[in-house]
């Protein structure tokens, strides 16, 4: 259950739905073991029972920390801190209150996901602020002896989403990207980009990217789904595809059409030769649907910036209308419960 990806670094499939190589986390080995993601609160179970395997019991996990707080990332928090008593939990700054309060992230949450929220993701059990540890752009969290995780705010996908470099002379050099990245799972093939409501930001997205690339990690982990190839090549197909599909979206939104249509007539090339099972798994991780919602939200959001609003109205905000972090001196409000993305209503019609 557990693939070794380089010094000090098991992948761990957390069998998100039962499905096989969607969502990975991460245990980096050492006198101080961390887990990077937890995965769906569904997702537990399995978790667990792969530690266990790993023969580490309720004492010996040091820390968890999560890339940011979607549920398929970070559903299992609260479960995971309560088997391990003695671990930390780390977070960026702009989630931590809702690990210690997810009430408006669940409620939020099955707003989005309908049934889908108890039958595959679960929800997500309240961790003791006490446990909680806020985590600041450059953070070391020691694993031991020439292995420590440097954190890397990485918004863009999500205001919250920081990036894991495991750096130090016995490290493995991988940088786990969470979502930044995008999602390409061994199943589906293609990378296809991340944008989910509400906080998607391309300027900000495009920088993490490069945020990255100056690290020069020896290679990327993503959370959907493991480790993939080269990874300046893989950071430079990751900013050409995201800049691709801004474009069709941008085209389709200043020309009244439907954004979710646009995007998929350009790219349903992409999953030519797929298997329909495992095209299922990605819309369902990561539909057309979701990422449309997002290239509207952030058009329109740009548009009032510059005082040229879009004619079309917005019937239909979407379950958290907080606006995300930009450029600028404008403050950054309360993120809002932010569920990530997932099947959802589609609001990109316009």
């Amino acid at each position: 259950m557990a693939t070794r990806l380089g010094p000090g670094v098991l992948e761990i499939d957390t069998l998100l739905g039962g499905w096989s190589r969607v969502t990975a986390g991460y245990l980096i080995e050492g006198p101080a073991p961390v887990l990077v993601e937890t995965g769906s609160q569904s997702s537990v179970p399995v978790l667990l029972r792969a530690l266990a395997e790993l023969g580490l019991g309720p004492s010996d996990l040091a820390g968890v920390v999560v890339t940011h707080i979607h549920l398929d990332h970070a559903g299992g928090v609260g479960d995971v801190a309560r088997a391990f008593p003695d671990a930390t939990v780390y977070v960026h700054e702009k989630g931590a209150r809702h690990l210690a309060d997810p009430t408006r992230l669940v409620a939020s949450a099955g707003q989005v996901y309908g049934d889908l929220l108890d039958s595959l993701y679960g929800r997500l059990e309240p961790t003791p602020t006490d446990r909680l540890h806020v985590l600041a752009d450059g953070e070391q969290i020691t694993v031991g002896p020439g292995s420590r995780l440097v954190t890397v705010d990485s918004p863009g996908h999500a205001k919250h989403h920081l990036g894991l470099h495991h750096v130090g002379d016995a490290a493995s050099g991988l940088l786990f990207a969470g979502d930044a990245v995008g999602v390409r799972l061994p199943d589906g093939g293609v990378l296809r980009p991340a944008t989910p409501p509400p906080d998607f930001d391309l300027d900000l997205a495009i920088h993490s990217l490069e945020r990255f690339r100056h690290r020069r990690p020896t290679g990327l982990a993503l959370a959907h789904y493991g480790l993939i190839g080269d990874p300046v090549e893989l950071l430079d197909e990751a900013e050409g595809t995201l800049r691709r599909w801004a474009e069709v979206a941008e085209a389709a939104w200043r020309g009244g059409r439907d954004i979710a249509d646009a995007l998929r007539e350009q790219f349903a090339g992409d999953l030519e030769g797929v298997p329909e099972e495992h095209r299922v798994k990605l819309e369902t991780l990561n539909g057309v649907h979701s990422n449309a919602a997002g290239f509207r939200r952030w058009l329109e959001q740009r548009a009032g910036e510059h005082g040229h609003p879009h004619p079309a109205p917005d019937p239909e905000p979407g379950p958290d209308a907080e606006p995300g972090p930009r450029p600028g001196p404008r403050p950054d409000p309360d993120p809002g419960p932010d569920p990530g993305p997932g099947p959802r209503h589609d609001p990109s019609r316009g």
